[in-house]
């Protein structure tokens, strides 16, 4: 039996265009995909630093094309920085949830001790120095403002040049346990004070229990020494 290749090579060719089509499409969605969330990532580290670095890792499986992308961080609050994971939303109702990896280097300043505080010290402004850096390769809870750190109080003996972290630092007490405090009680168009005793300590931001004469408990922020705000 004679062959025909030419005959099978025109068999083939809108087989092997479709699956190029294909391929070119899904390549133009994942870049689509991909720059959406390069975007909203660079966006969101781009207060931490100069020099942003985006290393993504789209998702491995085939999926449908991601309509209207909306790119979120799984985590609330957390620094868009280091390994991250983001997720985005599909579609105009969102109901389309995907997961990406993401890597995020960033270059920029970070307060580091300029002497050696003990245990107990409180940190003043000319105990720091800024240092320049990848602030991804720092420790956990690396403390990135210098505002958070004046005022606080060394949890433990620290060395200079060290990068400093949440747990190396606590709050001044500004109430401490069994004090008597001002209560100011806030609402739409009100403020009323009176005093109650403290159950516990607390820094500032804090929240504590206050209990008044009348034995009522109720919790309220620390906003300043002495003082303790309610909300209504």
């Amino acid at each position: 039996m004679q062959r025909h290749p030419f005959k099978l090579l025109l068999t083939l060719w809108p087989i092997l265009a479709g699956l190029a089509l294909l391929s070119g499409t899904a390549k133009a969605n994942d870049d689509a995909l991909l720059q959406a969330v390069h975007g909203f990532l660079h966006n969101e580290a781009q207060s931490l630093g100069e020099e942003i670095i985006i290393e993504l890792r789209p998702p491995s499986a085939r999926l449908p094309e991601c309509l209207s992308p909306q790119p979120f961080l799984t985590r609330e609050g957390q620094l868009p920085i280091g390994r991250v994971s983001v997720g985005v939303r599909c579609g105009s109702d969102g109901r389309q949830v995907r997961y990406m990896q993401a890597e995020i280097g960033v270059l920029g300043e970070f307060p580091v001790l300029a002497t050696t505080l003990n245990a107990g010290d409180t940190v003043r402004p000319e105990h720091l120095e800024q240092r320049q850096g990848n602030l991804a390769e720092l420790p956990n809870n690396a403390l990135l403002d210098t505002e958070q750190i004046i005022g606080q109080v060394a949890t433990r003996n620290l060395r200079a040049g060290q990068p400093l972290q949440v747990h190396q630092f606590r709050s001044l007490p500004l109430v401490e346990r069994n004090q008597r405090v001002v209560v100011e009680a806030r609402g739409a168009g009100f403020r009323v004070s009176r005093e109650g005793q403290a159950l516990e300590p607390g820094g500032l931001g804090d929240r504590v229990r206050i209990r008044f004469d009348s034995r009522e408990v109720v919790t309220g922020q620390v906003g300043g020494e002495g003082l303790v705000i309610v909300d209504f």
